[in-house]
């Protein structure tokens, strides 16, 4: 259970206070949330809701006291912007890059080591949330480099501007909130409040909603510190994957061989199907044991068939309410794998170019056009993009490698622009 602080009592039932405070809104854009309204007139309108969060009222004026709005964060929404990948390495950076074996092997062996110190409050974490060690270690290394990079931003402004002018001011809002009851509680103090760009704090980058819900006291000194406990820290990592649906035993992901002629149109997370079916198509596995025969698991080909292939079960999606990217999935899980004691992938990246952030979405707009993409317009080259590519290359008689070419890019540009149905 997490630590019941000073000040908590206060905050109990926070989750329905919260949702009281904000009832009626359905965009942070009311009542001075607008990137257009002035960030005075966005305090003033957020304090009762503190308040009704269980926020002191003098805490409210301590820590508002002179605060202003940092526009030097990156994808705030201030004016027409083109889609971004600032600050997202995950959404950049090409596999082979992201996923470097020769800093893997680095991270790693640092990870070993941590595992080998850390091994009985490991072991503790894994008995009560069925977590792995490896896993929520792996997750310490990918978020802050085992504590290296914790966040050099004023974590309370980077919310506020976040609620005030972010691409998600409604989440950040909430945040905002939280962050102010956790000065009220005296969980962390203002200078040590340190963040990511996004606001994301402590060892295990939570933000400060995960930390009420998520947070853990391993070590009993009577807080969950995410901020200098490492045992807190990933006992909490273990927590939220726990939360998030984690199924004890199972892999994160089995790298797999695809057969000669293997259609990469069949990489839909929404289409899992028995290890049977996928092993009876030709799809062999390597670097490890076969799943079980009742699996259900879909293909994932992160760089098309430009790459590694790999069979993804319920697991690997909990990954991803951490972060949603597919490179940092397959980073934490691969490093889990290595600090664990396992190799390299089987099959190396190959070489293939990132394209922009505009020029994802601009194909995006495109494949909705021609009916072929129903998700966000946002920029990435995730499953569901890819998979679209795909389908496109397939029904225009193009090379299918389910990958953003360029040459792929302009052929979905002029059918969009000839509004051809492929």
């Amino acid at each position: 259970m997490m630590a019941r602080g000073a000040g908590w009592r206060r905050g109990a039932g926070v989750a329905m206070l919260l949702a009281a405070a904000l009832v009626g809104e359905t965009r942070a854009r009311a009542a001075g949330g607008d990137a257009g309204g002035d960030f005075a007139s966005f305090l003033v309108a957020m304090r009762p809701k503190a308040l009704a969060l269980g926020v002191s009222a003098a805490t409210w004026e301590r820590e508002i006291a002179g605060l202003t709005p940092d526009l030097s964060l990156p994808n705030l929404d201030r004016g027409p912007r083109k889609p971004s990948h600032a600050g997202q390495r995950e959404f950049s950076a090409t596999p082979a890059q992201y996923l470097s074996d020769r800093a893997m092997a680095a991270t790693a062996a640092k990870g070993a080591s941590l595992a080998a110190r850390y091994r009985p409050q490991l072991a503790a974490i894994e008995q009560r949330f069925g977590v792995p060690g490896e896993v929520a270690l792996a997750i310490f290394g990918r978020e802050t480099g085992y504590g290296a990079n914790t966040g050099k931003y004023d974590g309370l402004r980077t919310l506020a501007t976040q609620a005030w002018t972010g691409r998600r001011r409604e989440t950040f809002a909430q945040e905002f909130l939280y962050a102010l009851k956790m000065l009220d509680d005296g969980v962390v103090s203002r200078p040590a409040m340190k963040s990511s760009w996004a606001g994301a704090m402590g060892l295990t980058q939570m933000l400060p909603s995960q930390y009420y819900r998520y947070g853990v006291d391993l070590d009993g000194n009577g807080r969950a510190d995410i901020w200098t406990s490492v045992p807190d820290a990933l006992a909490s990592i273990a927590n939220h994957l726990r939360g998030e649906g984690w199924r004890p035993g199972e892999r994160w992901a089995y790298e797999v061989a695809p057969p000669a002629r293997a259609d990469c149109t069949m990489a839909d997370p929404d289409a899992p199907r028995p290890w049977t079916q996928w092993s009876a198509a030709g799809y062999r596995p390597e670097n490890g044991p076969a799943p079980g025969r009742g699996a259900q698991l879909a293909l994932l080909l992160p760089a098309g068939v430009h790459g590694p292939g790999f069979l993804v079960g319920a697991n690997y999606f909990v990954l991803k309410a951490y972060n949603f990217s597919d490179l940092y999935v397959l980073y934490v899980g691969h490093l889990a794998d290595r600090i664990a004691g396992g190799g390299p992938f089987a099959t190396p990246w190959g070489k293939v170019a990132q394209p922009s952030a505009g020029q994802l979405a601009a194909m995006q707009r495109d494949l909705t056009r021609l009916g072929l993409y129903r998700e966000k317009i946002d920029g990435f080259a995730g499953m569901k993009t890819r998979l679209a590519v795909g389908a496109f290359q397939k029904a225009s008689g193009l090379r299918t490698d389910c990958w953003p070419t360029p040459e792929t890019l302009k052929a979905i540009s002029a059918a969009a622009k000839q509004g051809a149905t492929p």
